[in-house]
Order: structure tokens, then C-alpha cells, then sequence
């Protein structure tokens, strides 16, 4: 049996934050599923960085099929959680079905990786409190009110937990939670 791992977003997810590490780790062997609010087709955006702007600017990215719903995801089948940023997670970390979803993961002790915006999900589900972890640099304030140590790195490790600042870190991220998955769930 292939081991599973759930990706959780929603519309305005960052393009790269969510097909890099599906693609990444169905190449690794694992079964990947994404799940979001309903099972639709997903618009996903581009964030880019211009001189000249004080932030990110965005752009219409890619669109891709939610395989299930958040109502349908049953957190034991899978092995691992990916959070990617954008702005889903803005309006996902109100959603009380994956909050539940994310909590049995930290209960669990099973990898979790997050990047750029993903971990305000994590923060909302109250599963940061004592933890180390990166995010996009502006949400060091929000990270710091959950509890968190914030370090700016292109991937913190600590525990299971593997986060990163945005899309530039990817291969920082994906090397350091691929090794974290080698050893808690390995693909089969």
C-alpha cells in the first residue's frame, strides 16, 4: 500500500508552494491528495517580487482539482500534512473542519511541513505554542503571538514540524521534510 500524503489549500494558494512539493513527493513514490473547503477546481496565484514594491505582487497562477473536501479527509490515512501559503490560508485558518484536521496531525506526531503563509493554519489550530519555526518574514509578529520562536532560515526543523519562508527556500524545505519523511513514513 502507497503511503499517503494530504496537501491542504484553497483558492489563492500560491502556485509553486503547492505543485512543487505534490510533484516533489509523488516523485518520491507517495500518493498525494489535495484537499480544500469542496471538492472544485482550484485557482491557484503567482507571488512575485518587482523593485519598487514594498510586498509581493500577485498574479493569476495555475488551476488545479481539489480530490476531496475537507468534510471527507480522514487524517489516519495519511502519513503526513503539506500547508502552503498564498492567501488561503488567511480565510482557511477559519475553517473548523481543518483546524480538527491539522490538530490530529500534531496529536500524532506526524510530519508536517508549512511554508510562506501555511503557518498561520498551524497557529489557529493552537498547535505552534513552544515550537521553532520560519514563516514569510512579515508574519514573525503572529508567529511570536502563537508561542513560536521565529527564525529567519530557508527551513527550520524541529520535531516533525518543517517549515520555510516562501517558494525560494523549496529546495531547502522539501530536502529537510523528505528526510523527516524517509524516517517517520517512509513511501512504500
Amino acid at each position: 500500500m502507497t503511503t499517503k500524503i494530504l496537501v491542504v489549500t484553497g483558492d489563492a494558494a500560491e502556485s509553486l508552494e503547492v505543485l512543487y512539493p505534490y510533484q516533489r513527493l509523488c516523485e518520491e513514490g507517495y500518493e498525494v491528495h489535495i484537499a480544500a473547503p469542496t471538492r472544485k477546481k482550484l485557482r491557484f496565484v503567482v507571488h512575485d517580487f518587482e523593485p519598487g514594491f514594498d510586498t509581493y505582487t500577485e498574479k493569476p497562477g495555475y488551476t488545479w482539482p481539489a480530490d476531496l473536501a475537507f468534510s471527507e479527509v480522514d487524517p489516519g490515512q495519511y502519513a503526513a500534512v503539506v500547508i502552503p501559503g498564498g492567501r488561503a490560508p488567511e480565510y482557511l485558518r477559519n475553517d473548523p473542519e481543518l483546524r480538527k484536521i491539522l490538530k490530529s496531525f500534531f496529536d500524532a506526531d506526524k510530519p508536517v511541513a508549512q511554508i510562506c503563509h501555511g503557518p498561520l493554519l498551524t497557529a489557529a489550530a493552537d498547535a505552534l505554542s513552544g515550537r521553532r519555526v520560519t514563516a514569510y518574514p512579515a508574519l514573525e509578529l503572529d508567529m511570536q503571538s502563537a508561542g513560536a520562536t521565529f527564525q529567519d532560515a530557508e527551513a527550520v526543523v524541529d520535531g516533525t514540524l518543517v517549515s520555510s519562508r516562501a517558494w525560494p527556500d523549496h529546495p531547502a524545505w522539501m530536502r529537510e521534510f523528505l528526510k523527516v519523511l524517509r524516517t517517520k513514513a517512509p513511501a512504500t
